[in-house]
């Protein structure tokens, strides 16, 4: 039997890789991504789970990057309104930060950078006479209050990639690159399915994309054996997930004593979200943890500003990732920069490749733009960009997000309203395929705890490559905070009965 060509093979199936995959795919190239694991399932995963332009980075200059992202904040929320939704930031002020002017300066930069927004400005607040004040420390009297958005991450990666696959790409979780070799002007890839190890696959195409992540130089040096261009920097983001600390629906930033800020958002609506830190790192990213010290670190700079100090019985689940930024010499982890670094490599004669280091969740949209426009000489017939105005799956909502889930709400009576709620946060649109045919709870089938039903889970086993119980709990659903050991148990021996 022939060997299956593609024009496109992409390595990396985390939100670069499945952006890149998503824009080819819509313009007409035959695609094929391969993923060690689940989708998503390291960096993708592990963000602050923010669609943002990156405040801190007006004071490294980078006012490309920022302008940038505030572009991509606003094509994300127009295309993608039940992942991507508005969210407030407060931002207190001390004696200890920059003068009040100068702050305020730099928030009218970075609301003027977004032109063209739909998110409200940025105001000052009195906290002793505001509800964001609450819970805080009596020291603090006065905040600034700014707009940006909050994102279901793991969720954005899925549906790129599902899109991609509704345009004809091959998406492959779970499937390892062992090898990537020039021959003929194509490339010739070895490919290991994880779940056979005696299963193995050489498929060919006219370009590679190493979207690797954290990866990226592994692939590039060992994998493709091209020679060194990027030096890769490893750096460590760790996050807490609290008990609910305060009952408004506003999120923090607050500005911690070594220079660097800390988030909390609210999260899950029983929960808060605290996070991030910064920590160089080595060895493989796969294991990466929060520490002892990340962990002190994040209750400390978060304690230093509530009345009420925070401990670790509180916390409720922790994570961590690590992003592969550029290493341009910079001292602190911190100051690297996040901008992406698209490294092209093509001779006369020889299958182009492009590693991609570096980058935002914000930012994979016009990232994957970017990639498709340095390969584009080999593709003559290849469409132009569309993603811009394109809804992600489940993202065609009619109207305002927040009136439309009402309508599901009463359309699908015999779902309480939290569980319809949520159900329309995370598939939009999709939500009535989800439940097609269903007409009362017993529909659902079996619920294995938190409201997550057997309906679900088997429609993200066929629809969204889900094989595990981590997969749906912690990356598809986030109903990890929720499931007691006994329901997870019961959910992995449903899973062992699906055909993946």
């Amino acid at each position: 039997m022939a060997e299956p060509a593609f024009d496109l093979a992409i390595i990396g199936g985390g939100i670069n890789g499945c952006g890149v995959a998503r824009d080819a795919a819509g313009r007409g190239l035959k695609v094929v991504l391969v993923e060690q694991g689940d989708l998503g399932g390291a960096t993708s995963s592990a963000s602050t789970k923010l669609i943002h332009g990156g405040l801190r980075y007006l004071e490294q200059y980078d006012f490309r990057l920022v302008r940038e992202a505030l572009a991509e904040r606003e094509v994300l929320l127009h295309t993608a309104p039940h992942i991507v939704w508005p969210q407030r930031f407060v931002l207190p002020h001390h004696s200890g930060m920059r003068p009040w002017p100068i702050v305020r300066l730099g928030l009218f930069a970075y609301d003027h950078l977004s032109l063209g927004r739909t998110l409200p400005g940025t105001r000052g607040l009195d906290l002793a006479n505001d509800p964001a004040g609450v819970g805080l420390k009596k020291s603090y009297r006065r905040a600034f209050e700014f707009s940006d958005c909050a994102v279901d991450d793991s969720r954005l990666v899925v549906l790129c990639a599902r899109d991609a696959a509704d345009r004809g790409a091959e998406i492959r979780p779970r499937t390892r690159c062992i090898a990537a070799r020039r021959e003929d002007n194509l490339w010739r890839l070895t490919l290991h399915n994880n779940r056979d190890a005696t299963q193995y696959e050489t498929v060919t195409a006219r370009a590679l994309v190493n979207a690797a992540g954290p990866w990226v130089g592994e692939v590039a040096a060992g994998i493709a054996q091209l020679p060194e261009r990027t030096t890769v920097r490893l750096v460590k983001g760790s996050h807490i997930v609290v008990d609910r600390l305060f009952d408004h629906d506003r999120a923090y930033l607050f500005q911690n004593g070594d220079g660097r800020v800390c988030f909390a958002i609210p999260y899950r609506t029983d929960f808060t979200l605290i996070g991030t830190t910064d920590e160089d790192f080595s060895g493989d990213p796969a294991s990466a943890a929060i520490t002892d010290s990340e962990t002190d670190y994040l209750l400390a700079a978060v304690s230093e500003y509530m009345e009420r100090p925070l401990s670790r019985t509180m916390i409720r689940w922790s994570y961590a990732g690590v992003r592969p930024l550029q290493d341009e010499g910079s001292g602190r982890p911190q100051q690297v920069t996040r901008d992406y670094l698209l490294a092209f490599d093509a001779t006369e004669g020889s299958a182009p490749v492009l590693s991609v280091y570096g980058g935002k969740i914000t930012t994979h949209r016009r990232l994957a733009e970017q990639v498709l426009e340095q390969l584009a000489p080999g593709f003559p017939d290849m469409t132009a960009a569309w993603t811009a105005h394109s809804a992600l799956p489940g993202g065609d909502v009619p109207g305002a997000f927040d009136e439309w889930a009402e309508t599901m709400v009463a359309r699908y009576a015999f779902l309480d309203r939290d569980r319809a709620l949520r159900l329309c946060r995370a598939y939009g649109t999709r939500v009535a395929t989800l439940l097609d045919g269903v007409t009362d709870a017993a529909g659902l089938g079996r619920e294995f705890g938190a409201g997550l039903s057997e309906r679900e889970v088997d429609y993200l086993v066929a629809h969204e490559w889900a094989e595990t119980a981590d997969d749906i709990l912690w990356r598809r659903t986030k109903l990890g905070l929720r499931l007691t050991p006994d329901e997870v148990g019961a959910l992995d021996r449903h899973l062992d009965k699906v055909p993946a």
